[in-house]
């Protein structure tokens, strides 16, 4: 599971990496939009237009943990504004989001896959600290008083018998004596 873990950070972080540029510029477009043209005519704008994809999300099971996964269909819908009333980094922002929305999913994909993995990591440690301070050493003790109680029976018993040896002696002795006299 640890192992599982740490792959899924390094390709987390990878794909970390390859969303900052885009991501970066897609940003960078949007400001010059707000500067360009007004927060106003901006979201008005951006309020208007419908998704441009369409998420399906289904489970997967990895090491008996169900972990969502996100199925991207994209559906390229056309702008629903006029380019005559938008500045072009206004159109340059919309392009540049709708190229990195697949991969900002499959990067909250992969993180809600390592955030579910470290908390039934967390999970499985408890339970071993749980077993090796708690359990485990009750049981331990458990098995040192039977072994004691065994033993000590054991030896009881053991005198039982040479009692019981040594009567059964005498007996033996006295009716030898009596029958041969």
């Amino acid at each position: 599971m640890v192992r599982r873990l740490n792959d899924l950070v390094e390709v987390a972080e990878t794909e970390r990496e390859k969303m900052e540029q885009p991501l970066r510029r897609a940003y960078m477009s949007l400001f010059k939009a707000y500067a360009e043209m007004g927060s106003v005519k901006v979201e008005a704008i951006a309020a208007t237009t419908p998704p441009s994809i369409e998420v399906k999300v289904s489970e997967k099971t990895i090491l008996g943990i169900r972990i969502p996964t996100l199925e991207i269909a994209s559906t390229k819908i056309p702008l629903n504004y006029g380019l005559l009333d938008t500045a072009s980094s206004f159109d340059e922002a919309v392009r540049n989001f709708r190229e990195i929305i697949a991969t900002l999913c499959k990067v909250a994909e992969i993180e809600n896959t390592i955030f579910r993995l470290a908390e039934e990591l967390k999970k499985t440690q408890r339970l071993l600290n749980a077993l090796e301070h708690l359990i485990i050493p009750r049981y331990q003790e458990a098995i040192k008083f039977i072994s004691a109680s065994l033993e000590e029976r054991e030896r009881e018993d053991f005198v039982k018998l040479k009692h019981v040896k040594r009567i059964l002696e005498r007996r033996k002795e006295v009716e030898t004596v009596g029958g041969t006299g």
